[in-house]
C-alpha cells in the first residue's frame, strides 16, 4: 500500500460524444475499484485540471475528433494542465478513436500523455488506443493491464 495512506485515489476524466469512452472509463474504474482503489469520474467539461493535486493518480479518456483534434469541450481542461503541478501523481491515457483516420488514430490520446508529462506527473503504464469501443477480449485486457499497472506505481 502507499505509504502514509490506507487507500489511493484515481480520478477517471473522459470525454464522449457516442458513449465509448465513458465505458472505457467505466471497464478502468471497475477494475481499480476491485484493487481497492477509490475511483472517481468525471466528464471532461465538468472536470477541474488544478483538483488532481488531491489525487494520487489520473486517467484521461478523450477521443480524437475529425483529423486529429482534441474534443472541444475538453480544451479548456487540456489548457489549464499546464498551469498544474502534478510531481508526484501518476497518469495513464487510455481513449478512443476511428482507424478510418489512419495517422491521425487516437492522437488526442498523445496530446494529452504530452500535457500530462509537462505536468510533472510520471506516466503509469502504456496509452490504450481503442478503435471505437472496447467491444473485444484484446480491448478489455489492455484496460484491466492498465488499471494493474497503475495499482501496481500505487502500491496495491
Amino acid at each position: 500500500m502507499k505509504e502514509g495512506s490506507i487507500m489511493a485515489n484515481v480520478k477517471i476524466i473522459f470525454a464522449t460524444i457516442t458513449g465509448n469512452n465513458e465505458e472505457i472509463a467505466d471497464v478502468i474504474s471497475e477494475s481499480l475499484e476491485n484493487k481497492n482503489l477509490t475511483v472517481d469520474v468525471e466528464e471532461i467539461s465538468q472536470a477541474d485540471a488544478f483538483d488532481l493535486e488531491n489525487f494520487d493518480a489520473v486517467v484521461v479518456c478523450p477521443y480524437t475528433y475529425d483529423g486529429g483534434s482534441l474534443p472541444e469541450e475538453g480544451l479548456d481542461f487540456f489548457d489549464d494542465l499546464e498551469e498544474v503541478d502534478l510531481t508526484g501523481k501518476f497518469y495513464a491515457v487510455a481513449g478512443s478513436g476511428d482507424e478510418f483516420y489512419g495517422d491521425d488514430f487516437c492522437v488526442a490520446v498523445d496530446k494529452f500523455d504530452a500535457q500530462l508529462a509537462k505536468s510533472g506527473a510520471t506516466k503509469a503504464t502504456e496509452n490504450i488506443k481503442i478503435n471505437f469501443a472496447p467491444d473485444t477480449t484484446e480491448d478489455i485486457d489492455n484496460l484491466d493491464r492498465l488499471a494493474a499497472d497503475l495499482s501496481q506505481k500505487l502500491g496495491f
